[in-house]
């Protein structure tokens, strides 16, 4: 004494399958943290070799901190009791298979920062290695002449050229009936006189 309750789990992965692990007792400082660093060692090595398990492994690890709280929190035993408490041993970081658990912790960790820092890098308008460009061209199209666009598809950079012009890309028309004709672009809002009626774009050939 003193002692407290305390559940200590671990985890094993074996591919296909998975084991759920727990060691529970009244147990002292030296004997919770013994049985803490054991579970967590086998844990750091056993726990990863499965799909489902790399996902079970860090959470039981991060569990298992709640627990060692608990331990850590109890005085040194001043009550002898009728056998030797367990050896703690060398901390979890300090051992072997603590070091060999780092490797997949570290890629695990690894990923988790990766996976939002790809999914804002894909959820860019921009492709990959391009940085955005302010349009330029900001004077609106008008209908019956020919468009530029300064940039690639599906950004839009307009500007008004001479349908006899080598620069000549697209004719400006109104859609018909509200929609443009099969093979059309749509260019921007923002390009109307208005700022909010649909200019079609018509590919012509130079």
């Amino acid at each position: 004494m003193p002692a407290v309750p305390v559940t200590v789990r671990g985890h094993q992965g074996m591919v296909v399958l998975m084991r759920f692990l727990r060691r529970r007792g009244v147990l002292c400082r030296t004997c919770g943290l013994a049985v803490f660093r054991q579970m967590q060692s086998d844990t750091l090595v056993r726990g990863w070799w499965g799909v489902l398990s790399m996902l079970v492994t860090p959470v039981t690890l991060l569990v298992n901190l709640a627990a060692l709280a608990r331990i850590r929190r109890l005085p040194a035993p001043v009550t002898a009791a009728w056998r030797p408490p367990l050896d703690p041993g060398r901390p979890v970081l300090r051992r072997p298979a603590g070091l060999i658990g780092l490797v997949p912790l570290g890629a695990f960790a690894a990923l988790v920062v990766a996976v939002p820092v790809l999914a804002a890098t894909g959820a860019s308008e921009e492709p990959s290695g391009v940085h955005f460009r302010p349009r330029k061209n900001l004077a609106p199209l008008s209908v019956g002449a020919c468009a530029h666009n300064d940039r690639e598809w599906p950004h839009q950079d307009l500007r008004n050229v001479p349908c006899d012009s080598p620069d000549a890309q697209y004719l400006i028309t109104e859609p018909k009936h509200g929609y443009c004709a099969t093979g059309d672009y749509v260019a921007h809002l923002q390009y109307s006189v208005d700022g909010g009626s649909t200019l079609c774009l018509h590919p012509v050939k130079n």
